[in-house]
């Protein structure tokens, strides 16, 4: 067709020269798999970021371990039954992160689990002697009543905290109680399960505590510490670039006050920051279960100041986020004002960062360091 009028041309590429599409393996299929070296890179990042976490996850196995050799060797099995498997489970449930929630953890399993077999063994003795056709009636009612009002009481504001403990007794009570029936002795089922579980608890609780324990406190304690750093490295990020920008085009603030800001990675920790109530509240929460450790060797230690600080800490977070949606923001003063006032707005926030980074500084040494007269510049 080359020549005539009205004609076009279509060139295709020799094999050798053709480009490969994104996301194409060297068959061409699309979307492949990552590569083992990709994947293996991103797990190392993931560890590295936070060594508790290879810390906790063996730490788990060696419990598991720990527990599963009551099966695997012949004398414990033959004095325990297949009822050791209890303590396999417990450990798998019962295990946190934190030795503040394992204990927290292995309180409702206890509790509820001595209740859910007291009240199985009494029901499973009250529908014995109302004779075999009524025993089965008893056996259902009970299970509807304590299903009922489990689920119910574990709704009630005050008992929130509980309601792992609530759902112990559910599941507890519905094993033992059915199992008894069937294997026509509910009073030696409840007690080879209790003590099961007891074992499951007592070896989760000695692992956690005595092999490489992570301590809620402590976390907590790094936690708000890391939190002020955030605010004060976040304040200086955004006033840097502030009285850096030369009247650059702005992008308009809708369309950038969701975005992650990638050249601002304090911004993404302050943000963080305001997202922490949550987790604060967890921490301080587990770090009320813990015995006296580390630096925190007084029964009863005051948690819920760290939540309380916490909350104060975000106000200022907030402040510091309403300065980098000015600094996106379409509308900008002049960029020969800014350099006018320059010293002045950056000697304020020298010393309002200061003034941040001092409280976190007192907040980890546990020492009241912070002089008034950097109250009073810092206000």
């Amino acid at each position: 067709m080359n020549g005539k009028k009205g004609s076009f041309a279509i060139n295709i590429p020799p094999e050798a020269t053709r480009t490969k599409l994104p996301g194409t393996s060297k068959e061409g299929s699309i979307g492949a798999f990552p590569s083992s070296k990709a994947w293996i890179w991103s797990v190392w990042e993931f560890a590295k970021e936070d060594s508790n976490r290879v810390k906790f996850a063996l730490k788990v196995g060696l419990a598991v371990l720990l527990v599963s050799l009551l099966i695997l060797f012949r004398a414990p099995y033959d004095i325990f039954g297949n009822n050791i498997i209890w303590s396999i489970l417990t450990v798998a449930i019962m295990f946190e992160y934190t030795v503040g929630a394992t204990f927290n953890r292995g309180f409702n399993r206890a509790l509820g689990s001595l209740l859910a077999g007291v009240l199985a063994i009494a029901v499973a003795q009250l529908a014995i002697q109302s004779g075999r056709v009524a025993e089965p009636i008893i056996i259902g009612i009970s299970i509807f009543l304590i299903g009922s009002i489990t689920s119910f009481m574990k709704l009630w504001p005050s008992l929130v905290p509980y309601e792992y403990g609530f759902r112990v007794i559910l599941f507890t009570y519905c094993l033992i109680i059915v199992s008894g029936y069937r294997m026509g002795n509910p009073i030696t089922t409840a007690m080879d399960r209790l003590y099961s579980i007891a074992i499951g608890g007592f070896v989760a609780v000695l692992v956690n505590v005595f092999v490489f324990p992570i301590w809620a406190g402590e976390q907590l304690h790094k936690e708000l510490v890391n939190s002020f750093n955030s605010v004060a490295d976040s304040l200086e990020e955004c006033v840097k670039k502030y009285l850096e920008d030369e009247g650059l085009d702005h992008p308009e603030f809708s369309k950038t006050v969701m975005d992650e800001f990638p050249d601002e990675p304090n911004y993404r920790r302050c943000k963080s920051t305001l997202n922490s109530s949550a987790k604060l509240e967890s921490l301080a929460n587990s770090a009320k279960w813990e015995p006296p450790h580390g630096r925190f060797r007084h029964f009863f230690y005051p948690w819920s100041e760290y939540v309380k600080v916490g909350a104060v800490l975000r106000y200022c977070a907030y402040e510091v986020m309403a300065l980098h949606g000015v600094l996106h923001s379409e509308i900008q003063a002049p960029y020969n004002l800014r350099f006018t006032f320059c010293s002045e707005i950056q000697e304020a926030t020298t010393h309002a960062a200061e003034l941040v980074r001092s409280l976190g500084k007192d907040i980890s040494t546990m020492k009241r360091s912070l002089k008034t007269s950097l109250l009073k510049e810092g206000s």
